[in-house]
């Protein structure tokens, strides 16, 4: 039986190790032991604050509902 593949690469929820800036925005701090956002890039991970995370999820669901809605 084929295997279905995801849309949705590699992604996870941590807690800071220590403080560091978040890759969409140089003026956000993530603090050590807040949550964030990470994501595979390649053989690393890129880490995103709170507030860009739900931006970025927020627009990767509107981008997945117009998919969507192509194929009802």
């Amino acid at each position: 039986m084929a295997r279905i593949k995801s849309l949705v690469i590699t992604v996870g929820v941590d807690t800071a190790g220590a403080s560091h800036n978040c890759q969409a925005n140089v003026d956000h701090r993530i603090q050590k032991g807040c949550v964030r956002l990470k994501v595979r890039n390649g053989r690393s991970w890129d880490h995103y604050c709170c507030a860009c995370a739900k931006t970025i999820i927020a627009r990767d669901i509107q981008k997945l509902n117009e998919l969507q809605s192509r194929f009802a």
